[in-house]
Order: structure tokens, then sequence, then C-alpha cells
């Protein structure tokens, strides 16, 4: 079987993941990502398919952490002063960031010397979601001399997952839709509100 054979055979058995034979593989899994600590690096991605896709190479320089983050919205600290508490609102607050670029801010804030080149989602359970997290050394000799993935040595490309670079960040900015119908969120939501001179 060639390599895209088995990627796409991959891909057809995590579609169908609660009808397989490995869903019982899957809830084990979760159970012991659970128990474990919260950023953990990987020898091997679990979804290889994905990670392909998205520019992991099998090589020195890229690595693969796993990040956990809390499901749900997201809570204020309660204010203990003369306030209505129909005025606090300090539950059921939604996040201005996914839960994916979340996972990689504190992918990145681990290892601070790599870049977040993506990431992709890999479970969820009661508590927490799981994404995998595509980490890259910029300063590694095969990543600085490789033509392919070395626009991520570049000195503009440092931080980026901080700036909303990579494609979770571009989906909470609302980049992904073309031109027409998002002209209010280019180049960015902040700076189309304020005023020019």
């Amino acid at each position: 079987m060639s390599s895209s054979g088995l990627y796409q055979a991959v891909r057809e058995e995590w579609k169908s993941l609660k009808k397989s034979e490995i869903y019982d593989l899957e809830k084990k899994r979760m159970i012991e990502w659970r128990h474990g600590p919260s950023i953990v690096r990987i020898d091997h991605p679990t979804r290889i398919d994905r990670a392909r896709a998205l520019g992991y190479k099998s090589k020195d320089g890229f690595i693969v952490v796993r990040s956990r983050v809390r499901r749900g919205g997201s809570n204020r600290e309660k204010i203990m002063g003369g306030r209505r508490p129909r005025r606090l609102a300090y539950n059921k607050l939604t996040r201005k960031k996914s839960l994916k670029l979340i996972a990689e801010e504190r992918a990145a804030d681990k290892y601070p010397n790599m870049e977040v080149l993506n990431s992709y989602y890999v479970g969820e359970d009661g508590l927490y979601k799981y994404f995998e997290v595509i980490l890259v050394d910029r300063s590694h000799p095969n990543i600085f001399n490789d033509p392919h993935i070395s626009w991520i040595s570049e000195p503009q490309n440092t931080g980026r997952v901080y700036r909303g670079l990579t494609s979770a960040g571009y989906k909470v900015r609302g980049l992904r839709t073309g031109r027409k119908g998002s002209s209010k969120s280019r180049p960015s939501i902040r700076s189309n509100g304020r005023l020019r001179r």
C-alpha cells in the first residue's frame, strides 16, 4: 500500500470512529490522558494523516505536543461589592479565543525556542479537549536549509501564534472568509474601528 493510500485508510477510520473497532481504544486513551500532564511531548502523531497534511515531517526539527484545555465557557472572578447579581456577569462568558488557539499558545509557552506550525483535534471527554500541536525549531539546520519550511526561520514569523497567524488564529479573527462581506475584519477588527487621520 502506498503512503497516500495508508493516510486515506487512517482518515476513513477516524471519520467512522464510533462505529469502528478502535472506539474502546479511544476511550482508554481519554482516561490515560486525563490523568497525565496537561502538555506532554509525544514520539509520533496520533493522527498521522492530519499531521502530514498540516506540514509535519518525521525529521529533526519537528516535534509534536499534546495539549489539554478545559472545555466549556469561561468564568470571571466574583466581585465582592455593592452590585446587583444581575449586573455582575461572571458566569457563562464566551471566550474570545477558541480552545484550539489556547492549546497552541500553551504549547508555545512550554517550548519557547519553537514556533507553532499548526494543530489538530485528537479527542475530548467530559472535562477536557485534546489537541496535538506541531512545533518547529526555527534555528535547527534541517529547518533552516529546507526550502519548504525555512520561511518560519525569518524574523517576521517569530511568535506567530501570539499574533493570530496560525490557522486557528485566522479563524478566530474572522479571516477565513473572502473579501466580500468581511471588510470590517481586515486588517483586524480593532484597527478597523479606529479613526484615521
